[in-house]
């Protein structure tokens, strides 16, 4: 039986760390459909090498956490949040261990280890692979739940809300979703009585990224066209270290490798450089150490800088970093005797979708968690391992709700199938391939690690003449998932420089040569559709 014809409770749009956590949560009592776009592993939780924070350390306490968190964010995170992701770390690890995540360990107790912006050694992994080893065990428990169906390959177009139903209501109540079936090019309305919408974030808005290709911005591109408030979306990480490699694009070097004694070198002239930038070197939180790359590069008139750890025993660094070490020694780099030439590329996305402590959005019926979100737990800048965190305590804190909640939830109403009466198939495809290129190459130049005003404004010019162009497109055409994804890409954009114009400050991640002053106030920038 086809997944238009069954009935669900509950569909998740996304089938990483939050998107499956709320699954399993929900499905111990309502029938669940996850979509994904393009394979169920595609999304950004299998590509975290980093780990997991959590408070599990003798020495360590909540607050230590909690303190390191709001330092990192600049002072822009919600106290309450951080405290409520925060205390439910240790948990969390917990129902992990029983899903079968083999974390390594030392002498029986979880193996901790230390990262940039961190005051102890907080951070549970799987050598240098976690997110792949947690992705298999949720994925693992969700095809053993019988309540749970997972459907790939489908692109998710737009909510499916009152404006769609029989009769038609303003109301901006969510019942589920349209989305594309990739293979067959038929889009299918999924309807149920709750949504909680895990789509990841908005990477590739950028040139260089360490996102998944599909890191789109779908989910915070759909959530306000459907009417939710969008907050802090110009609040990008940029991670310091990316392999430069022309061949192989966003392999990531992870922060371990600085925790564990790596220094960055100028290839010029051959010495450290952090000393002049920060007291705390090549442990500076992620902003502070792309900044200082970034400047390094442009100064000096580099393509890159190198991040080196050969002078670590070779049995060491291989023990530490076995993915990253047989990854370079596939192009050529043996990192126990030789440099690894690195770049910053945008890492992380910090803003997103409203919700509260319970993972609701301002739309009636629909729920959201990850990084699609914007929870108050990262402000700023998000402190490293604590995003798979944010996806588990929010994944379970949304399915609770909804369980709740279930008795009060309204049926859906009867939905309008998807009208595709008057488009064509598309006979310019290079269109896309054009737009995609032209608002990667902008954003990464005008709205990057260092931004101006003049800057933004550019790229808020380019924006507005790529809508027009793109609203015909896609008013023309029958909709494909290249379609899908460059509307939502230029979407994203549009809400990044529209927040990062209205911030006169610089705060975190957000760095401008106009306004180099910290307000003494933090305030949120939240944008209204």
């Amino acid at each position: 039986m086809n997944a238009r014809q069954e009935k669900y409770d509950v569909i998740i749009i996304g089938s990483g760390a939050a998107g499956l956590t709320a699954a399993l949560e929900l499905g111990q009592s309502r029938k669940v459909l996850v979509l994904a776009k393009g394979s169920l592993t595609g999304g950004s939780t299998a590509w975290a090498q980093g780990g997991i924070a959590a408070v599990l350390d003798a020495g360590d306490t909540f607050e230590n956490h909690i303190r390191d968190t709001m330092i990192a964010g600049a002072g822009l995170n919600d106290r309450e949040t951080v405290e409520f992701v925060i205390e439910g770390a240790p948990k969390a690890i917990d129902r992990l261990c029983e899903l079968g995540v083999p974390f390594n360990r030392e002498s029986g107790d979880l193996h901790l280890t230390r990262e940039g912006g961190h005051s102890h050694r907080r951070i549970v992994h799987v050598n240098d692979a976690t997110g792949w080893a947690v992705q298999e065990a949720l994925l693992n428990a969700a095809n053993a739940n019988p309540n749970i169906t997972l459907l790939p390959g489908r692109s998710c177009i737009d909510f499916i809300t009152g404006r769609h139903a029989e009769p038609y209501s303003g109301s901006g109540h969510v019942w589920g979703v349209y989305a594309l079936d990739e293979e067959s090019g038929r889009v299918e309305a999924h309807v149920a009585k709750a949504t909680v919408l895990a789509a990841g974030g908005a990477g590739r808005v950028y040139q260089f990224s360490t996102a998944p290709r599909g890191a789109t911005g779908d989910g915070i591109a759909m959530g306000w066209r459907a009417g939710a408030r969008v907050s802090n979306m110009e609040m990008m990480q940029f991670h310091p270290t990316c392999l430069y490699n022309l061949e192989v694009k966003n392999f990531l070097i992870t922060e371990a490798v600085r925790g564990e004694g790596g220094h960055l070198i100028n290839p010029r002239t051959g010495k450290r450089f952090m000393e002049y930038y920060d007291e705390r070197l090549e442990l500076a939180p992620r902003d502070i150490v792309a900044r200082a790359i970034d400047a390094e590069i442009k100064r000096f008139g580099l393509d890159f800088v190198h991040l080196d750890i050969s002078h670590k025993p070779p049995e060491f660094v291989r023990e530490h970093f076995p993915t990253i070490y047989d990854k370079l020694i596939g192009l050529g780099i043996d990192m126990t005797t030789q440099p690894i030439p690195v770049v910053p590329a945008q890492h992380y996305t910090c803003g997103g979708v409203v919700i509260d402590l319970a993972g609701r959005t301002d739309l009636p019926g629909l729920w959201a968690a990850g990084e699609v979100t914007e929870s108050g737990l990262h402000g700023a800048n998000r402190l490293a391992s604590n995003s798979l965190l944010e996806c588990f305590v929010f994944g379970e804190a949304a399915a609770k709700d909804i369980c709740q909640r279930w008795d009060e939830l309204p049926d859906p109403p009867a939905i309008r199938e998807w009208d595709e009466s008057r488009v064509t198939d598309s006979d310019e495809e290079v269109v896309i391939k054009q737009n995609w290129t032209e608002i990667r190459r902008f954003m990464w130049n005008y709205v990057g690690i260092v931004r101006t005003t003049k800057r933004l404004e550019r790229a808020a010019n380019r924006i507005q003449l790529l809508k027009a162009e793109v609203e015909d497109y896609y008013g023309s055409f029958r909709v494909t998932t290249d379609l899908v994804e460059l509307r939502n890409l230029l979407q994203a954009a549009d809400l990044i420089v529209r927040s990062a114009l209205k911030r006169h400050e610089s705060r975190g991640l957000h760095y401008t040569l106009d306004y180099l002053e910290t307000d003494e106030v933090p305030v949120d920038t939240v944008l209204v559709p």
